[in-house]
């Protein structure tokens, strides 16, 4: 008997990590509707990915992913989450749900890089630089069905002027992640 309770304790999350999930979920949901619309397309520059690939050297892999999928849920429900202060199915169906699907792969890629990584940043940086190439062809095939174009055109339109915003943000989150968690690992302790 106390090894079946042990095995179900091992699998529930700590009141820290809750507490953090909740933190990150919450700074999603501030961070993420104040975006910039570009002219050229329809897709927002927003600091969505830039809050992932924080909060992966906050919560980890698992709890950086979970946050997000709440933070979409709740964007699924209609609060004004997402860019632009939108929220609902619209948004999630809409030209940019497919680079919106595609940052749960951010948060897994990036968070095993830096869990794994032992503290290297270019093991980071490769979990981040795939994460978002993933997120860039689920989002780029999900934008040219929506707006009966090439992936080429797509691409051009959802992928090309966001890549140098989002190096920065790589590098950003490079030096605010480990600085944030040793932070809230000595508060929090």
């Amino acid at each position: 008997m106390e090894n079946v309770k042990a095995t179900a304790t091992k699998n529930i999350f700590t009141t820290k990590q809750m507490v953090l999930i909740g933190v990150v979920t919450a700074i999603t949901c501030i961070l993420a509707p104040m975006s910039v619309p570009l002219p050229i397309t329809p897709v927002p520059i927003s600091l969505t990915n830039l809050v992932l690939y924080v909060s992966v050297f906050l919560l980890g892999w698992k709890s950086a992913t979970v946050s997000y999928i709440v933070y979409l849920l709740i964007g699924f429900a209609g609060l004004p989450v997402f860019s632009g202060f939108t929220g609902g199915l619209a948004k999630l169906a809409g030209p940019t749900g497919g680079y919106l699907i595609g940052m749960i792969f951010i948060a897994i890629f990036s968070g095993y890089a830096v869990e794994k990584g032992n503290g290297k940043r270019w093991i980071a940086v490769i979990g981040m630089v795939f994460g978002t190439i993933i997120d860039y062809v689920l989002g780029t095939f999900w934008l040219s069905k929506l707006m009966h174009t090439t992936f080429a055109a797509a691409l051009s339109a959802g992928v090309l002027p966001f890549i140098p915003g989002d190096l920065l943000k790589i590098v950003a989150a490079l030096i605010l992640g480990p600085l944030l968690r040793s932070r809230v690992n000595r508060i929090a302790d």
